[in-house]
């Protein structure tokens, strides 16, 4: 522009021919008459640069952005991992050509993307945490199924936690909390939330809530502030917020493969580890671990982990079972018909009465589930020795092999039914494995009956007597001491040959 207004300033003002002017400024008379021509600030239109080396791949990269639109949002691969795909097939070009052309291609088949403006937020060291749930596809063991998982985020070290459940039920939270302390060594001041049912159980005007009794019973253990966002506003916790679309691109896809939840989330902190080596986002110079250094030592340490189950009051039924989420559970017999504690965490469901502990289940997930200890019923099936052929907690029962041999003979023979359930009564009270050591000696003997197993298990439960050598008074002390003589029993039967 400047160039511009000399030559008009000098034409106009000065009076100066267009031949003068270009042999002084050293440019052609047909750019002088060019600008004088020129008022407003000239502008210049943008040539999108050609990406010569992606050539060859433009048609695959094509290919996979038209299938992948098909697909839900969370499982599209974003321009950095459709790159990294290229690289694979070969591909030896910038990861800008990429990404221009996958911005071109976005904006044609789904026009220009809006940008919200937002407010940049600081937080100190030690002062807050953000959490918020996501949902995922992984496969676990051989089965595709959409997991929940919980998202962790210091907001000064940017250092992150991530967990996967099968739900995001209050026993979760509370668990995920207790996964979370435990990784990052202590407990920050504040925890930000959404108003998500199991942490905030009413919402009112402005910042006030009634906040989940159980969960308040976590922050009054742990001694944080509980903090819900506004609702519809997520940039108040936008660093978690961006964190699961992070994690979703650079964990979950392509689809995360493992045989258990276990496996999973092992995984899944080794990662958040390697993770933190990645440069901070505002401290360009240092790493997310170096940054959570500073600030670990500033988190409250974790004296003592919550218990983090929930509790609900149910009465057992005849048959003996309590039902958790669609599932049942056994209980032992004495507490059929009586209201039981029922508490459920993520992983256990545990059964008390009267402050006792009467029944432990590790927790399944599905739906019309039968989870049956077959020890809970022994007193019942003692009155109903025939319910041990069809009842459903022996069907199931996976015995030692010498007790299942023992089992099936014993069963062919009359009465047989209740032989072997005093066999289990007894075995009750001294355990499967002497049982199962019983049923071995009966089969190495070849006689196979209840009695014969019932004195074998007897002879090994017995309690050894001690080896003490018995006081004899001195006056009755013997003088000469009896041989032994075999010929004596000849003698009583008669025998004359006795010598």
């Amino acid at each position: 522009m400047d160039i511009i207004y000399e030559i008009r300033r000098r034409h106009l003002v000065q009076k100066q021919t267009i031949s003068a002017i270009a042999r002084e400024m050293g440019i052609s008379r047909p750019t002088v008459r060019r600008h004088l021509k020129t008022v407003e600030e000239p502008r210049y239109a943008r040539v999108q640069p050609v990406s010569p080396k992606l050539g060859q791949f433009e048609a695959q990269l094509t290919q996979w952005l038209e299938l992948e639109a098909k697909l839900p949002r969370p499982r599209r691969r974003s321009a950095h991992r459709l790159y990294e795909g290229l690289q694979e097939l070969g591909y030896g070009g910038a990861y800008d050509s990429v990404q221009r052309f996958v911005k071109r291609w976005k904006a044609s088949h789904h026009g220009p993307k809006l940008t919200e403006a937002f407010i940049p937020l600081e937080f100190a060291r030690g002062d807050a945490c953000q959490f918020d749930w996501s949902h995922e596809q992984v496969e676990l063991a051989g089965v595709l199924q959409t997991i929940k998982v919980a998202h962790f985020r210091l907001a000064y070290s940017r250092q992150m936690f991530v967990v996967a459940y099968p739900r995001e039920t209050q026993e979760m939270v509370l668990e995920a909390h207790n996964r979370a302390f435990a990784f990052f060594g202590g407990v920050p001041a504040r925890l930000i939330y959404d108003n998500l049912k199991t942490v905030v159980d009413a919402i009112f005007t402005g910042k006030e809530r009634k906040f989940n009794r159980r969960f308040l019973c976590l922050a009054n253990h742990y001694l944080f502030e509980p903090v819900a966002c506004t609702p519809a506003s997520g940039w108040e916790k936008g660093q978690v917020e961006n964190q699961v679309g992070n994690v979703r691109e650079w964990l979950f896809t392509p689809l995360a493969r493992f045989a258990s939840f276990a496996e999973l989330n092992d995984w899944l902190a080794q990662r958040c580890r390697e993770l933190a080596q990645r440069l901070h986002p505002t401290q360009s110079e240092r790493t997310i671990a170096a940054c959570f250094a500073d600030e670990q030592p500033l988190l409250r340490p974790v004296t003592a982990t919550f218990d983090g189950y929930v509790e609900d009051m149910m009465r057992v039924s005849s048959t003996c079972l309590v039902r958790v989420d669609r599932n049942r559970y056994s209980v032992p017999a004495s507490a059929a018909g009586q209201a039981v504690s029922v508490r459920r965490t993520a992983d256990h469901v545990h059964v008390v009465a009267d402050g006792e502990l009467i029944a432990a289940h590790p927790r399944r997930y599905g739906r019309d589930q039968l989870i049956c200890d077959p020890w809970h019923y022994l007193p019942v099936l003692e009155k109903k020795p025939g319910a041990l052929r069809n009842g459903a907690p022996f069907i199931a029962w996976e015995l030692p092999k010498p007790i299942q041999l023992v089992r099936d003979r014993i069963l062919k023979q009359p009465k047989g039914d209740r032989a072997f359930v005093e066999l289990l009564m007894l075995a009750g009270e001294a355990g499967l494995d002497a049982l199962t050591v019983a049923c071995e000696l009966a089969l190495e003997c070849g006689i196979i009956s209840a009695p014969v197993v019932m004195n074998e298990l007897r002879r090994l439960i017995a309690p050894h007597l001690p080896a003490a050598a018995i006081a004899v008074p001195d006056g009755i002390a013997l003088t000469m001491e009896p041989l032994a003589n075999c010929q004596r029993y000849d003698y009583l039967l008669g025998s004359t040959n006795v010598h």
